[in-house]
């Protein structure tokens, strides 16, 4: 299991959606996690808000912040925002920066983050491919270097929205069952994205299928996917 999992999203509610369950179950066993949302979704990704009269995008990124808060407290796990802006998400290297020392502060043993392809999405991509830079930053390229560096997390992209579209293939079942109410109480709270609710309730579903299937382990209920992005190294098989 991961003792310390770091999950960095482009928006502050993808977590909950693509990996609430794997941060419940670090939570539940004892390990320590932490959420890093890159930006708020506040102008692409927080719809239902943007219907009331008089919004106004602070108020947006407020009401975000409370939501994805109350939503990682249901979780275990603490919630950090960046802050960096949505639609377009725009990674410079003061920004590149701030996410690799979000990684060696943290240091992680396990990093979870987004695909490196999202053709419906102009923000997933280019998070994945900036958490993926930022880990190599943090981690240094294995030999001292004139800055302070962790040990490499092993790296694993969330399933997304459309996962044939994104280049996405599953190389881990994570069984969320014993966790699944957790899960659901953070969904919840992100009233910005009701919608997803039901989606996300059913891939997990989905998810648990291929699971028993693969497992033969009839008590999988719900299950989240992921694709481990760096080979796994290991002295024996």
């Amino acid at each position: 299991m991961a003792e310390r999992l770091l999950v960095v999203g482009a928006h502050s509610a993808d977590f909950v959606w693509r990996a609430g369950g794997a941060i419940a179950v670090t939570a539940a066993a004892g390990g320590a996690a932490r959420v890093v949302a890159l930006s708020y979704g506040e102008r692409g990704e927080s719809g239902e808000l943007w219907k009331q009269p008089d919004q106004t995008v602070e108020q947006v990124k407020a009401i975000r912040h409370g939501e994805a808060e109350r939503a990682a407290g249901h979780l275990g796990a603490d919630f950090v925002a960046l802050d960096l802006g949505d639609y377009p998400l725009e990674i410079d290297s003061e920004a590149l920066g701030r996410i690799a020392d979000a990684i060696r502060e943290f240091a992680p043993d396990v990093l979870l983050t987004h695909t490196l392809v999202d053709p419906f999405n102009p923000d997933h991509g280019v998070a994945g491919a900036a958490v993926g830079r930022a880990r190599s930053l943090a981690a240094g390229a294995g030999v001292p270097s004139a800055f302070a560096t962790v040990s490499p997390p092993a790296l694993y992209a969330f399933e997304p929205h459309q996962s044939e579209l994104c280049d996405f293939t599953p190389t881990v079942f994570l069984d969320i069952t014993p966790v699944w109410e957790r899960k659901l109480a953070a969904m919840a709270e992100m009233k910005a994205q009701q919608y997803l609710v039901p989606y996300y309730t059913a891939a997990a579903e989905r998810r648990a299928n291929h699971a028993r299937r693969g497992s033969g382990d009839s008590g999988v209920a719900y299950a989240e996917a992921f694709q481990r992005m760096i080979p796994q190294t290991v002295s024996e098989l």
